[in-house]
């Protein structure tokens, strides 16, 4: 073999190595993108029923997030996936640590959906008033919280907006709120039933949830969705 045929013969193969090399790094790019990077080894928890917002998204689209239907199908949890995926991958985690009780301090209106724009503003997007997907519920129902990591309740707050506060074009205040209930302290255990009563509701009505834990002064602020008929 001529010199100048070993020289062509390994500039093909270099080329061909970083053509493999560059195939390979993207592949791994797009799959990384792909992975949910959950808290899950620091599980804590949600309502699921009626479904907080960002637990609503994950789990009607966590195995289709990418789907472009969702923007027509599921409007709001289509720009809450756009905005942070990490929301829903970390349901559980819409949280905030030493509040101490003094949560319209520290949950400012029109961010109390957000916990107060807490992990860096992870979760702002569930604060964006829009047509979000709603639990059909009676007048009374009951607020079922999945605690993942089995905290305990020092107690649980359930508020509903009042008549006349529109989730499709205002953000929660907490004037917009009544309290429905405060329950007393829950052992650890993974699911907490509350049942609560209301009167004179319909149409659409935000539920708000505060989840005091036990384990430490760690805070949930959780927002869903129902409709009253």
């Amino acid at each position: 073999m001529s010199w100048h045929a070993h020289d062509l013969l390994r500039r093909d193969l270099l080329r061909g190595r970083f053509r493999l090399a560059l195939v390979l790094s993207t592949v791994v790019a797009a799959l990384l993108c792909m992975v949910p990077w959950s808290g899950t080894a620091h599980a804590h928890g949600s309502v699921v029923d009626p479904a907080s917002r960002n637990y609503g998204c994950w789990q009607r689209w966590g195995s289709d997030f990418q789907n472009p239907a969702m923007a027509q199908q599921d409007p709001m949890c289509w720009q809450a996936w756009q905005d942070n995926p990490n929301a829903m991958w970390n349901w559980n985690g819409l949280y905030r640590d030493g509040s101490a009780g003094n949560f319209r301090a520290v949950v400012p209106d029109g961010t109390l959906c957000s916990g107060g724009n807490t992990e860096n503003g992870r979760y702002r997007s569930m604060d964006t008033p829009g047509a979000w997907k709603k639990t059909r519920v009676g007048s009374g129902f009951t607020v079922n919280l999945y605690d993942q990591a089995r905290h305990g309740a020092d107690y649980f707050l359930v508020y509903v907006t009042r008549q006349g506060f529109d989730p499709t074009t205002q953000r929660l205040r907490w004037d917009d709120l009544q309290l429905l209930t405060r329950t007393g302290s829950y052992a650890p255990a993974g699911n907490y039933a509350i049942p609560v009563s209301t009167s004179g509701l319909s149409g659409h009505h935000v539920v708000y949830t505060i989840w005091q834990a036990s384990h430490s002064d760690q805070t949930y602020f959780l927002c869903s969705d129902v409709d009253f008929g």
